[in-house]
């Protein structure tokens, strides 16, 4: 079965982050090496505040990854994101391959922004696929 690229968006709890930045993202580094993943690209992409609590915590830190690996083994990426005490929630979705290097570029710090699209592009949003979701809950207090 041939590789597939995936971007993957990992929710961390800030307060395990800030006291260990390398152990906080080694852990989502090791789950991907454990599918046999091969890590394209990594990148803490925002630290805030989160729009409602998430298992208690009101702060999470966005961490975002590349990576090729078969597509059978994103479910077992998925089981053991779940059962990760240092992920909050998580977003894996294939990549169309139009996307791939200017995403990989964008991720490591090159390429520009690309701010609109056009209706002439053949590729759309839709053609990004969602593969695998931790559950939302809906809050109604909030």
């Amino acid at each position: 079965m041939a590789a597939v690229t995936y971007e993957g968006m990992f929710l961390l709890d800030s307060n395990k982050y800030a006291s260990n930045p390398q152990g906080t993202t080694g852990d989502v580094l090791g789950m991907l090496e454990k599918i046999g993943a091969q890590v394209l690209a990594t990148r803490a992409w925002q630290d805030g505040k989160l729009a409602y609590a998430i298992e208690g915590q009101r702060k999470g830190l966005h961490f975002l990854t590349y990576f090729t690996v078969e597509s059978r083994k994103v479910h077992e990426l998925d089981r053991m994101v779940k059962l990760s005490e240092s992920v909050l929630r998580h977003l894996i979705i294939k990549l169309p391959e139009k996307l791939i290097a200017p995403m990989i570029d964008m991720a490591n710090g090159k390429g520009e922004v690309i701010t609109t699209f056009h209706d002439s592009d053949s590729s759309s949003l839709s053609d990004v696929v969602p593969v695998a979701a931790a559950a939302v809950p809906v809050d109604a207090g909030v």
